[in-house]
């Protein structure tokens, strides 16, 4: 406690306000904890930035009389920790040491698990074998402390170049495989410690010796854990692990049989060593500390670079030096081209987020009983390196790992930057970000969801999103024989499809509920027709969600215009009133082509059993509104309380006029930040304008010269592909979040979103592709080029629906890159060999918007 105040009255922060006289009380299921468990040095800035993001989440607890632990009601076999005591931390870096009476559920945890710490034990005890998210214990503590596994996985898991290590186990290491193989690490087994002597000069002896040696002047010495052994002659060498120390020419010296660069964890950085370096006049060492955390759906994400730098004879540890940035260090080192320092930047994010993607998957291959509880997983990890120059390239050298180590230097660096007036980084946003995150997922475990409309083959993805976050689904659908029957917890078969009638349909499912004794936690819909009917059931159950008045607003497009501008002239465009999915728009230009295509659509759509899924169960009236020109858009919000919370702009390419049936679309948007910007405030502001205060909301604009238009606001997720693509160049889940704003938490999302890929797709038709994809082996082709992670496919129907006219896509194909550009030029070659492409459906016109 006394730690924790020094390090606050160093930041400028004020003193901890004790409020323990007045015990906190009222926290319920729904309710953030995530708890820090031990020294509050190495967290406070995560501390202070969770404290802002979610006032009152983080809690700090300093000794073990603060917590208890009780059997699981929902996890046979675990604990639930129990706060009874804890630093809490507010907006503007204020804290307070409250009571907690009944005692606060946990439903996040970490601390400082690392080795030798004092607290560790404690700690360790506190965290084990929970019900909650664990991210880490002493078990994995220990594991990315030991070198020799550390390096196996380094080498062996992410293909990263590790220094040339010999080392000598006794008998079998549970840790490992029983045969592990990894480059550049030879692991030798003693069965018995008498008598190994010889064996083990033969190996040193030959590793001396061998071409892997060559380059370095030293070797070190030191114990692998694990290692033990008895007898006289045996304490020589007991433990020993011998690796190369220092080589001879950091700056200049070779190695044969250099491998060759690879886009993902290979093995050299394909960037000269820069001429003319003071290095060989005073050899230096460059160590890269790196800190990367387990972020957005499980992925890795590097959260901050710090290096030291020291003689190579003397190789730089933890602590021995003040921390630098890369940059900078790099241009000591010589390397004088933006372009060449950028390039190793680039290579060690890959190398970093790679060595994390190995320890994880490593990971998940040891039983709880190794890993210290069935939900513990490494959350954050610091990896070292060393940057040497092989063959005349900078190659990077992963040293080991670390729990803790790496997480102090990196904290380090980030308040010297601030000394200097430095802006924040991204550390402590990206730290708090991931723990609030995995809270959330764990607060949404066994929470009872009412979901009107299953959708078709387009919404597969709800039913493995909700058992991979343990969602209990009740259903109510229309289809009595719909596949997703079998994939829910409870399934309402009950005709809505006349929504006309919603109201009273509103009525019958509240009778449902009632006779099953169902009492959901949230109720939603991502089902275009169903959005009403799931507005009026909220409101039925006294739930969280948008007010059905607001929706009929915003689901009926005469009334959403009329509701937000006065109509202008201008050239029209007709469209169904209801309608979804850009089914039956048309261009007319004139009273005669309007009235025509109106009996058409009269003619060929009357109910929802000519075309499913397009709104035809609120009837088939026909709005005429202006066509306005400029780029179209999506925009993705999050809504909570009125309160934006996120926004995603994704660009559609050019439609097929007369018709408006969409063609390809990219994410994230090629335009620049501000108008991005004008988009996003203009769909906010239209939703707000209906009365939409709550909710995951999808809105259509056109954005011209003179800014942004509206075309229409989808009171639901996105369809289509959105929440796949958003998923996987942002990281959140729409379909999470809209679970959470209806369970009333309002989602924890990236503050300052970074797109990791670009992804550039384009629609597949029936009509255009059917033979093609069917007959010709495109199909079988996309699924083997998916499997291998170089396309991703949205199947949208599983037959072509509709005809001429009033056909809506069948698939969405697309390519990821690390630049937009990059992922058309794939998608289009692509398309090129699959036939995808041609004179009547040009892709590369398609693309031709983006840029």
């Amino acid at each position: 406690y006394e730690r924790l105040q020094s390090a606050l009255c160093q930041e400028g922060l004020p003193p901890t306000l004790d409020c323990s006289a007045e015990p906190r009380t009222g926290f319920g299921p729904l309710d953030i904890t995530v708890c820090i468990l031990g020294s509050p040095i190495p967290f406070l800035p995560v501390l202070l930035e969770g404290g802002t993001r979610c006032p009152g989440a983080m809690v700090l607890c300093l000794s073990p009389t603060w917590a208890s632990r009780v059997p699981s009601e929902t996890s046979p076999g675990t604990w639930s920790l129990l706060l009874s005591r804890g630093v809490s931390f507010k907006v503007g870096g204020h804290s307070a040491l409250e009571t907690f009476a009944p005692p606060r559920r946990v439903n996040y945890v970490t601390g400082t698990f690392a080795p030798g710490d004092p607290e560790g034990g404690w700690v360790g005890e506190l965290a084990r074998d929970l019900d909650c998210p664990t991210g880490g214990s002493v078990l994995l503590a220990h594991r990315l402390e030991d070198t020799l596994v550390a390096r196996w996985v380094l080498a062996a898991r992410a293909n990263l170049p590790v220094p040339p290590t010999l080392a000598f186990v006794l008998g079998a290491r549970g840790d490992l495989p029983a045969e592990p193989v990894a480059p550049g690490v030879r692991l030798v087994r003693l069965e018995d410690p008498q008598g190994q002597q010889s064996l083990v000069r033969e190996e040193v002896g030959a590793f001396l010796g061998g071409t892997a040696m060559e380059p370095y002047s030293q070797v070190g010495t030191g114990g692998v854990g694990g290692v033990s052994g008895t007898g006289g002659h045996w304490g020589a060498w007991r433990g020993t692990r011998v690796q190369a120390g220092s080589p001879k020419s950091p700056q200049r010296r070779g190695r044969s049989g250099r491998a060759t660069p690879s886009p993902r964890g290979g093995r050299a950085c394909p960037v000269p060593c820069p001429p003319g370096s003071p290095a060989p006049r005073l050899p230096m060492a460059l160590r890269i500390c790196t800190l990367v955390c387990r972020s957005w759906g499980d992925r890795p994400q590097l959260c901050q670079v710090a290096c030291a730098v020291g003689r190579a004879e003397s190789p730089v540890r933890h602590g021995a030096a003040l921390p630098q940035g890369l940059d900078s260090s790099l241009q000591q080192w010589g390397i004088v081209a933006p372009s060449q320092r950028q390039a190793l930047a680039t290579r060690l994010r890959e190398a970093t987020e790679a060595a994390m993607a190995a320890v994880l998957a490593t990971e998940a291959e040891l039983s709880p009983q190794q890993r210290g509880g069935t939900h513990v997983h490494t959350d954050i990890l610091g990896v070292d390196f060393l940057l040497a120059c092989m063959d005349e390239a900078l190659e990077l050298v992963a040293l080991d790992t670390n729990s803790q180590r790496c997480l102090e230097t990196c904290v380090l660096a980030e308040a010297m930057g601030r000394d200097v007036g430095e802006p924040r980084g991204d550390l402590p946003r990206l730290l708090a970000e991931a723990m609030l995150h995995r809270a959330q997922c764990h607060l949404v475990e066994g929470k009872d969801i009412l979901l009107i409309g299953a959708g078709g083959v387009s919404k597969s993805f709800v039913w493995e999103a909700a058992r991979d976050y343990g969602l209990r689904i009740h259903l109510v659908e229309s289809d009595p024989e719909h596949f997703a029957a079998g994939l829910v917890q409870t399934f309402l078969p009950y005709d809505s499809r006349e929504h006309r009638r919603d109201e009273e349909h509103a009525e019958r499912v509240l009778e449902l509920l009632r006779s099953r004794g169902l009492r959901p936690h949230a109720c939603l819909s991502y089902w275009d027709d169903c959005v009403v009917l799931a507005a009026l059931v909220c409101q039925g159950l006294g739930l969280r969600g948008p007010a059905p008045a607001a929706v009929r607003v915003a689901k009926q497009k005469s009334r959403t215009h009329r509701h937000l501008q006065r109509c202008r002239r201008g050239r029209p465009v007709a469209k169904l009133e209801f309608g979804a999915g850009g089914v039956g728009v048309r261009l007319v230009e004139n009273a005669g082509q309007c009235h025509a295509h109106a009996a058409r659509l009269w003619r060929d759509l009357r109910d929802d059993a000519d075309h499913p899924g397009i709104g035809l169960g609120w009837g088939n009236a026909m709005l005429l509104m202006e066509y306005v020109p400029g780029t179209e858009h999506d925009v993705d919000l999050v809504v909570f309380e009125g309160r934006l919370l996120g926004a995603w702009v994704s660009d559609n390419g050019p439609t097929r006029v007369p018709a408006f049936l969409e063609t390809a679309a990219c994410l994230p948007s090629c335009l620049p930040a501000d108008r991005q910007a004008q988009l996003v405030r203009a769909a906010l502001e239209c939703c707000r304008a209906c009365g939409l205060r709550d909710g995951v909301f999808n809105v259509e604009l056109k954005l011209g010269p003179a800014g942004p238009r509206l075309l229409e606001i989808n009171p639901r997720m996105g369809g289509f592909y959105l929440r796949d693509w958003i998923r996987e160049v942002y990281g959140p889940d729409l379909l999470l979040a809209a679970v959470l704003v209806a369970l009333g938490v309002p989602p924890v999302l990236p503050a300052r979103p970074a797109p990791r890929t670009h992804l550039a797709g384009v629609m597949c038709l029936g009509s255009e592709h059917g033979e093609s994809l069917a007959g010709g082996g495109g199909m079988e082709a996309l699924r083997e080029l998916q499997g291998r992670g170089l396309v991703r496919l949205n199947r949208l129907f599983e037959e072509p629906e509709g005809a001429g006219e009033y056909e809506e896509p069948l698939l969405s194909v697309a390519c990821a890159g690390a630049t937009l550009a990059e992922a058309c030029d794939r998608l289009l070659g692509l398309c090129q060999g699959l036939g995808i492409d041609s004179p009547r459906y040009p892709v590369e016109h398609f693309l031709s918007h983006f840029k």
